[in-house]
C-alpha cells in the first residue's frame, strides 16, 4: 500500500476534555445532556485515536486520570498546575508543601498505573497576570519542576510572553530533564521556537497557533522531527477571521455543529472546539509547510507516541464507546 493510501491517525496531546462543557455545562448551567462519549467517538471516528487530557489544577489532574481510566488505551492524562492556577498553592488548605504532595502522589500513582503519561500542564503566563502574579507563577513552575526531576516524566509545558524566563529557568535544569518534552499551543516568534527547539522540545501546535501570518510563519518554520499537533478543546478552533482558514479550501468536512440550545445527539456544538477537528489542524500545517497531510500525521503521531508513549506498544484497536 502506498503512503497516501495508508489511513491518516491522529495524536491530540492536548484536550481540556475535563471541562464542564464536554458534561454539557456552560457557565454552571446544564445546557444539554452530557455527551463525553459522543466527543471521544467522533473523535476516534476522525482517526484521532489517542487523546492526551490535559491536567490544569490538582482538582482537574485528578479528573483527568479518571478520563483516563474511563477511556483505556485511547485517553492519558498529564498531571500538573496551570500557571494560571498557581496561586492555588499559597490559599491550599495546609499550605503549598500540602499541594505539592498530593500533586506529587497523584503523578507517581498515575504514572505506575500507565494513566499519566506527562507532567503539566506547567509553566508561565504573562498575558494573564491578573490570574496569577508573575512572582507566584516563577515560584510554583521552579517548584514544579523539582518534582519533575524526581518524576522523570515528560513535560506538557506553557509559556506566554515570558520567553527570557522560561528559557532561563528551564536551561538550568536540561541535565536533570532528558526526556525533555512538549512546549504546547506555541503562539511564539520564529525565534523562540528556534531556541525552544534547539534546548530539545517538541512544539504543538493548535488553532491559536494560526491566526495571524506570524503565526503561520512560526508554524512554516518548526522542523517536522519537532512537530506534534493538538486541539486545545474546547478552546481554539479555527476561525474565519484567522490567516489559518484561507488554508482550508479543500480540508476534509468535520461533523456539523449547532448551537448549545439546539444540541442534537451527533453532532458538534458551536464554539465548543473537540478532537475531531484535528483533521482540519493538520490539513492547515500541510498547506502552510507544502507537505502532504500523511506526512505531517505520521511525524506527528511518532513524535507525540516517541515522547508520551500513549499505549502504542500495546492494543491498539480502540473499540467504540456506547
Amino acid at each position: 500500500m502506498a503512503d497516501n493510501a495508508k489511513p491518516l491517525r491522529y495524536a491530540d496531546v492536548g484536550i481540556n476534555l475535563g471541562d464542564p462543557v464536554f458534561r454539557g455545562a456552560y457557565h454552571g448551567k446544564q445546557a444539554h445532556p452530557d455527551d463525553l462519549d459522543d466527543v471521544v467517538q467522533r473523535a476516534l471516528d476522525a482517526g484521532c485515536t489517542k487523546l492526551m487530557v490535559t491536567g490544569s489544577s490538582l482538582q482537574e489532574s485528578r479528573h483527568a486520570v479518571e478520563i483516563a481510566k474511563r477511556y483505556p488505551g485511547t485517553c492519558y492524562a498529564t498531571v500538573g498546575v496551570h500557571p494560571c492556577s498557581t496561586q492555588d498553592f499559597d490559599s491550599y488548605p495546609g499550605g503549598s508543601d500540602a499541594l505539592i504532595q498530593e500533586l506529587r502522589a497523584l503523578a507517581l500513582e498515575a504514572k505506575e498505573s500507565g494513566h499519566a503519561v506527562a507532567f503539566g500542564e506547567i509553566g508561565l503566563d504573562y498575558d494573564r497576570l491578573f490570574l496569577s502574579p508573575k512572582s507566584v507563577q516563577l515560584k510554583y513552575f521552579e517548584r514544579q519542576l523539582d518534582l519533575a526531576e524526581e518524576l522523570q516524566l515528560p513535560l506538557f509545558l506553557h509559556s506566554r510572553a515570558c520567553s527570557d524566563d522560561f528559557e532561563r529557568i528551564i536551561s538550568a535544569r536540561l541535565d536533570k530533564l532528558p526526556n525533555r518534552g512538549l512546549v504546547h499551543s506555541f503562539t511564539g516568534t520564529v525565534p523562540e521556537l528556534q531556541s525552544l527547539v534547539q534546548l530539545g522540545f517538541d512544539i504543538g501546535i493548535n488553532g491559536c497557533s494560526m491566526k495571524t501570518e506570524e503565526n503561520l510563519e512560526a508554524v512554516k518554520a518548526v522542523p517536522l522531527d519537532r512537530l506534534q499537533i493538538e486541539t486545545d478543546g474546547p478552546w481554539c478552533e479555527i476561525r474565519a477571521s484567522h490567516a489559518s482558514s484561507q488554508h482550508l479550501r479543500d480540508a476534509p468536512a468535520i461533523p456539523k455543529a449547532v448551537k448549545k440550545e439546539k444540541w442534537q445527539k451527533g453532532l458538534m456544538v458551536k464554539g465548543r472546539n473537540e478532537p475531531a477537528t484535528i483533521v482540519q489542524v493538520a490539513h492547515v500545517i500541510a498547506k502552510v509547510k507544502g507537505v502532504s497531510v500523511h506526512e505531517v500525521c505520521e511525524v506527528a503521531w511518532k513524535n507525540s507516541t516517541e515522547m508520551f508513549g500513549l499505549g502504542v506498544l500495546g492494543e491498539e484497536r480502540e473499540q467504540p464507546y456506547s
